[in-house]
């Protein structure tokens, strides 16, 4: 970088400087500058101003997290209280009757699918919910909650242990924030109300005033996502196969970022222009009204969410058409019917169903969602390909009630991205994903379709490092000839010996389908042994089904090879999960 070319910091030291750089907050840099700035003048270091312990009030900041989201917030809400003496603690890790111990609490928890804990999150939420429970009375508390208002028990996990707390005698001292999925502004203001509330023994202590700059290199984040140039984008499928895989190559040189295996990219999608149109006629709007600065199509583009339908979206839409056929669909006996109706449908469908030409450009974007970015696994070790990263997508296409309807960010990179183009992209860590930290440690993959993405990233990863533990993948598709995705690359890794097993279900290549937890069974009695020599056991893909069936064969597997109890098969496999050897990246 021209940049740096000048600098008088040895390089390797520069690098460090850059790295420390990406990982520190704005009060941290503050610091950080006139720290140095106090060496450089002569007047030595300053003094490192922390407030005393004593006296400060002890916060529990408890998470549940998916897919990272809520652990990040709660380090936001560590940081941010510093008027206390506070701890963010994973559910994972915890036990709920520990609760009892607390005195003021904070509460950020995701919602999975329809209505479920997180994964990781499962066993302190049923034992929380049980009867075991012990009373709070000297529990302060304030809930937040991640969910999606596409799904029909938006935020279930948060209310239910809102109102959990409540019953078991703890006091309410905010109320809970239910976020959907452009969470950052209801978090803010939720994070800023709950610590206001908290009675607090002791005003927070403020430091110095440090004179100096703040390191001018750019922090790409969500808010904030770099341009990546697309390096390569490949179909993986062979002619003839029903599906349509990408593998894209996306550069980062420049950009200081990095990230580990298992981590996801998330990547801001842009609408198709027919989607817009489409639209457009249903709502008689015009593509150049103005909204702010930009034209109406312009916004549509790229701001807003024009293709999901939700009860969410159709009761806003409701509450300024006052359709009475709709309002019958909304009341609550019509709950099942509308469910019913808008699966396979979107947003255009209910414009169309329910027309209305009284639109202005205000109005209209009232009732729609911020367009947000989707996370795709990644598929490659920055190791193997430095300045780097690559995804495994999959374009989803598909028809329904007479109307052809696509995944609108796997269809933008396949459709309108070409090579040269630039796309917006920002890193989501994923700490609940990770390789073992015993490089000797062996691990299973399971991970059908573009669940075989992190286990790119897993295997590349161990070359690189030359880790010496063993590493068996398990692959499933439709067809051996169309859809084994990366196979010379695991043909390679498997010579070398990186790769220890290979072991593949094709489930379309014969009359009777076979899938990855068919496989996992056959192999019942090895996937024991490695399991008892101390084997972490990855799964990568499918929620609906895969990922259940592949949980139900390790708990068969330990019935039939570890000669156990269904029971002791179940507490066996959640044991796996508390001790993180049982890892799930699911959608």
């Amino acid at each position: 970088m021209s940049e740096t070319s000048s600098s008088p910091i040895p390089p390797e030291r520069l690098a460090m400087a850059q790295q420390l750089a990406l990982g520190v907050g704005r009060d941290e840099a503050l610091w950080l500058s006139g720290y140095f700035y106090g060496l450089s003048s002569g007047a030595g270091a300053p003094a490192l101003s922390i407030p005393a312990a004593t006296g400060k009030q002890s916060l529990v900041v408890l998470y549940g997290t998916e897919s990272g989201n809520a652990e990040n917030l709660a380090a936001t809400v560590v940081k941010k209280a510093k008027a206390f003496k506070a701890k963010a603690i994973n559910m994972a890790d915890a036990k709920p009757a520990d609760l009892a111990k607390a005195d003021n609490l904070l509460v950020v928890v995701s919602t999975w699918g329809e209505g479920d804990p997180p994964d990781s999150a499962t066993g302190y939420y049923e034992g929380f919910m049980s009867d075991a429970m012990p009373q709070l009375p000297n529990v302060k508390f304030s809930v937040c909650a991640l969910g999606d208002t596409s799904y029909e028990h938006f935020c279930k996990i948060g209310k239910d242990i809102d109102t959990r707390l409540s019953v078991l005698g703890a006091e309410r001292i905010y109320d809970r924030a239910d976020c959907d999925v452009d969470y950052e502004a209801t978090f803010e203001a939720w994070l800023k109300g709950a610590l206001a509330a908290f009675p607090t023994q002791e005003s927070i202590a403020e430091t110095a005033a440090v004179t100096g700059v703040i390191p001018g290199a750019a922090v790409f984040d969500k808010k904030n996502p770099y341009s990546a140039e697309v390096l390569d984008k490949i179909v993986l499928n062979g002619t003839g196969s029903a599906k349509e895989t990408l593998h894209l190559e996306l550069s980062l040189e420049g950009s200081g970022l990095s990230y580990e295996p298992g981590d996801a990219l998330g990547i801001y999608p842009e609408n198709r222009d027919a989607d817009i149109e489409a639209v457009l006629a249903a709502t008689g709007l015009t593509a150049n009204a103005k909204l702010g600065e930009k034209t109406l199509a312009e916004a549509l583009k790229s701001d807003f969410d024009v293709t999901t339908l939700s009860p969410a979206i159709a009761l806003k839409y409701n509450g300024i058409v006052g359709n009475k056929d709709l309002q019958t669909l909304l009341d609550e006996e019509g709950r099942t019917t509308l469910k019913s109706w808008i699966y396979g449908r979107q947003l255009v469908d209910l414009l169309e169903e329910y027309p209305y030409k009284k639109w202005d450009a205000e109005s209209f974007t009232g009732i729609l969602r911020t367009l947000n970015p989707r996370l795709y696994s990644i598929a490659s070790s920055i190791k193997a390909h430095e300045d780097q990263v690559d995804l495994t997508i999959a374009a989803v296409r598909y028809e329904t009630h007479g109307r052809e309807r696509i995944g609108v960010c796997s269809c933008y990179i396949a459709d309108d991205v070409n090579i040269g183009d630039n796309v917006k992209v920002f890193f989501h860590t994923n700490k609940n994903f990770r390789l073992p930290e015993n490089s000797e440690t062996p691990v299973i993959m399971v991970g059908p379709g573009t669940g075989i993405a992190p286990f790119r990233a897993f295997v590349e990863e161990r070359a690189a490092t030359e880790a010496k533990g063993k590493n068996w993948l398990f692959f499933g598709d439709q067809h051996f000839s169309y859809d084994f995705l990366y196979q010379l690359e695991w043909l390679d890794h498997l010579e070398d010996g990186t790769l220890t097993e290979l072991t593949t279900a094709f489930s379309r290549d014969q009359k009777e389908k076979i899938y990855v937890q068919d496989r996992l069974l056959e192999r019942g009695a090895d996937v024991w042994k490695w399991l008892e020599e101390g084997a972490h056991f990855y799964v990568c893909g499918d929620a609906t089904k895969m990922a259940k069936d592949v949980h139900q064969a390790l708990i068969d597997i330990a019935v039939e090879h570890g000669k156990k109890s269904p029971e002791d098969a179940k507490d066996y496999v959640a044991a796996l999960k508390k001790e993180k050897r049982y890892q799930r990246d699911v959608y």
